[in-house]
């Protein structure tokens, strides 16, 4: 198993009510990929974080994380959402299983 988290910084213009929006979009967007077992976006409970929004999907393998960078809804997804509200992203990928080889899984 395959934790991706997206750290982002948003832009100024974004507020309270359209952050709230993105997450919604973003559970419901990104749930329709048939690869994404789970999806979790939140905002930092600190309003002075400098990542105040985080999006996490969960896969059964680094080969099924690939499979969606490629898949049309998350396309649409980062063109829509990510590129125009944030300034910068940060993205970590953790393995669930350890002693699994994910690369392979």
């Amino acid at each position: 198993m395959v934790h991706h988290i997206t750290l982002c910084k948003l832009q100024p213009e974004v507020t309270l009510a359209k952050l709230e929006e993105l997450m919604m979009t973003t559970r419901m967007s990104l749930l329709k990929i048939p690869e994404v077992l789970s999806v979790r976006c939140g905002k930092n409970i600190d309003p002075k974080c400098e990542w105040p929004f985080f999006v996490a999907l969960d896969f059964e393998s680094m080969e099924k994380l690939a499979m969606t960078e490629d898949d049309a809804i998350y396309m649409k997804f980062i063109a829509d959402v990510m590129k125009p509200h944030t300034t910068d992203r940060l993205v970590l990928n953790y393995e669930m299983e350890p002693g699994k080889s994910v690369k392979y899984s």
